[in-house]
């Protein structure tokens, strides 16, 4: 497995090794030895997968306090535009973005650790998204930041996106609280 960083510190993006032949393909998604040598050293304790239509974006959420998640996403059907924003007060980076396509062809992975709201858009037919958190869910302690804030100056990709209204509830980036402080020590 190849990892490389991102141009936002702590954000890393993986590309397995894909054996390829008649029959198919084969490759290991998830290897935790690897990932402790990149500093992912996280237990995960909850899977998700979700199926989304074409033009759908998902996001952008996070998880605060003791359940804040960090998440290993990838695609296993599909393509998406993977979006993770720095919320980490204090970084350099603070509301700064990356966008990575993320599909079935490519097999990239992106780690993203707490500290960073998370969302994506479905860019093919459909999408089936799976990923990996470190933390349970929990309704309490879930937030929002609005997709298209202009802060944030995403390009998602889409002229006519499907939002939920919950999502489009969301608060902006100037409007939420300061629950994760970077410490440039340990970053």
């Amino acid at each position: 497995m190849e990892i490389s960083k991102t141009r936002i510190n702590d954000l890393l993006l993986l590309t397995p090794k894909v054996f390829s032949d008649n029959r198919g393909f084969f490759y290991e998604s998830f290897r935790q030895n690897i990932f402790n040598e990149y500093g992912i050293n996280y237990d995960f304790v909850q899977e998700n997968i979700s199926r989304s239509i074409k033009g759908t974006i998902r996001g952008l959420h996070y998880q605060v306090g003791e359940f804040a998640q960090g998440k290993l996403c990838q695609v296993l059907k599909g393509n998406v535009l993977d979006v993770a924003v720095d919320i980490r007060f204090g970084s350099p980076t603070f509301g700064q973005h990356v966008s990575v396509e993320l599909s079935d062809e490519n097999h990239n992975i992106l780690w993203i650790p707490p500290g960073f709201a998370h969302g994506f858009a479905v860019l093919s037919d459909e999408a089936i998204f799976h990923y990996r958190c470190s933390k349970y869910y929990s309704k309490d302690y879930e937030r929002a930041i609005l997709y298209n804030d202009k802060d944030l100056a995403i390009n998602w990709q889409i002229a006519s996106p499907i939002i939920s209204p919950k999502d489009l509830e969301a608060k902006k980036l100037k409007e939420i609280d300061k629950d994760f402080i970077y410490n440039s020590v340990n970053n």
